[in-house]
């Protein structure tokens, strides 16, 4: 099994976008706010989530160790 070294602010960095997406698919989904209300904040949330993803997964390919035997 690979190992990921990943320093505490590029985890947090990983959790919080990922929050962030899930946040917007839920309140999406939602009807808590107006439609539009939902529209607008939901699909904010997804496009941080998304355009988040990149910069996230470089991190975890940076930070990926190799076994040692």
């Amino acid at each position: 099994m690979n190992n990921i070294v990943l320093s505490p602010p590029k985890f947090g960095f990983i959790v919080a976008t990922r929050a962030a997406l899930a946040a917007g698919i839920g309140l999406l989904v939602s009807r808590r706010l107006s439609e539009s209300q939902l529209s607008r904040v939901g699909k904010t949330l997804v496009a941080v989530g998304v355009i988040a993803t990149i910069p996230a997964a470089m991190f975890l390919a940076k930070g990926r160790t190799r076994p040692t035997n």
